[in-house]
């Protein structure tokens, strides 16, 4: 049973409060952010306590996500249902942010009233709610005064008038009442998120890869979509099958919705999507990687004659050549009472600073070719450095992005509708991976 609904953005700020009982005064919302803000770690813990009271809650979007209740209610239960609210808000809304849960707070409100009724939860499905749901989303897009990216030379369509753009799938779902200025598309992301931890001899010593295979719907009415994986996959050691370079996971689990009569034989997934944002595979590869890990670093560590620390850092990208990386962040833990630093860096669109709050030097690198090496020369002010300080440095840790890369190599053969969609229908597969935890010790 649901006491009380709130959503808050990093700095506090009362952006969505529902109270469905009235068993708790509004101050509720100050005591959460005043616990959260008091612990110390980026993680606070799910689930707090405040008296007889529970607080729930989650991080999405940079926005704090909180129910609270005063009964014995299953954590497990609160936190499924905040992710799922977080996705029929993305689904009306097309994005989670402060900027678009201001903009769209009357919808939210009305959603809220359909989905959690005197604190009991009714349905949180995207399709049921859209004949109920009147407050159509409130949407900004940026001034351009020419805009002119899908337009070549002499008006000739160009190659990138054929790439989906960033800002396509965060748009709201069409409602039953008409389309509203979207096309008819559907778009199926593989996205990876990967934690890894290399010795300081530069073996890897652990690995987890977790992916999901997600679609967003745009379409008034599919039918059937029929998603073609490699034919080489393969889940655990003991099923490995097929001819080329074999594609395995550990665990693989699926939709309740997919059909998988097609799956053993031909490595089809068949399903059929509602409107909005939905998860129909989820996998996860331990162990042991298909290639080598995206980054390997060759770091030098010693003290100068004026007693100065110097870092020399290495970074390889063992990516392949028509791949890259982005968003590159590089963190590196110095010893305490670091003062000053000074650098070199092998390009000028890098940039590094050190930072007193996280005691690290931050690297950032804005595009990491495929096969290229980048190096930096750091130079830190230690006050009485000493061979014991000097073992501060350390583990490396980095963050970064991959687009149209995956590195378990699953790809989509293919995507199909049935019954085929008449007029402008477009189908998108986009592929990355991101950085959940990178290590690399020294």
């Amino acid at each position: 049973m649901i006491s009380q609904i709130f959503i808050l953005s990093s700095k506090g700020d009362h952006l969505i409060y529902k109270d469905f009982r009235g068993e708790v005064g509004k101050d509720a919302v100050t005591v959460f952010y005043e616990k959260v803000t008091a612990l110390t770690g980026d993680q606070p813990p799910v689930v707090m306590s405040h008296k007889e009271l529970h607080f729930v809650h989650i991080r999405q979007g940079g926005l704090y996500w909180v129910v609270t209740t005063t009964a014995d209610s299953s954590p497990f239960t609160l936190v499924e249902f905040l992710n799922r609210l977080t996705t029929l808000i993305k689904d009306y809304c097309g994005s989670l942010s402060e900027k678009s849960v201001r903009m769209n707070f009357a919808l939210i409100y009305e959603l809220l009233d359909e989905v959690v009724d005197n604190g009991y939860i009714q349905t949180t499905s995207t399709d049921i709610l859209k004949n109920f749901i009147q407050t159509e989303a409130v949407t900004s897009k940026p001034f351009s005064l020419f805009d002119l990216s899908n337009v070549g030379l002499f008006g000739a369509e160009t190659q990138q008038s054929k790439v989906a753009p960033s800002a396509a799938a965060t748009r709201p779902i069409m409602s039953s009442r008409g389309d509203q200025g979207g096309k008819s598309e559907i778009f199926v992301d593989v996205v990876e998120r990967m934690s890894v931890v290399i010795g300081s001899n530069g073996v890897l010593m652990k690995v987890d890869v977790e992916g999901q295979i997600r679609v967003k719907c745009y379409m008034p009415s599919c039918l059937e979509m029929r998603i073609g994986l490699n034919e080489e996959f393969s889940i655990g050691k003991s099923q490995l099958r097929g001819y080329g370079a074999a594609v395995r996971v550990d665990e693989c689990s699926f939709h309740q919705a997919v059909k998988l009569d097609e799956f053993d034989q031909h490595r089809i997934l068949k399903v059929c999507p509602s409107q909005g944002e939905h998860v129909v595979m989820q996998y996860l590869l331990s162990d042991e990687l298909p290639s080598a890990p995206p980054f390997r670093l060759f770091p030098t560590i010693e003290r100068d004659n004026g007693g100065r620390l110097l870092m020399y850092l290495k970074l390889r990208c063992d990516l392949p050549p028509k791949s890259s990386a982005i968003n590159v962040s590089v963190t590196v833990p110095v010893p305490k009472g670091s003062l000053s630093l000074s650098q070199e860096l092998s390009s000028p669109d890098q940039k590094a600073e050190l930072r007193a709050e996280t005691r690290a030097v931050h690297w950032d690198i804005p595009r990491f070719p495929g096969g290229a090496q980048l190096s930096a020369l750091f130079k830190l002010e230690v006050p009485g450095l000493s061979s014991a300080s000097m073992m501060e440095v350390g583990p490396v840790g980095l963050s970064f992005e991959l687009p149209k890369y995956t590195c378990t190599g699953l790809q989509i053969r293919f995507l199909r509708l049935t019954p085929v969609q008449a007029g402008s229908s477009q189908r998108w597969v986009r592929y990355v991976t991101h950085s959940d935890s990178y290590t690399i010790r020294i």
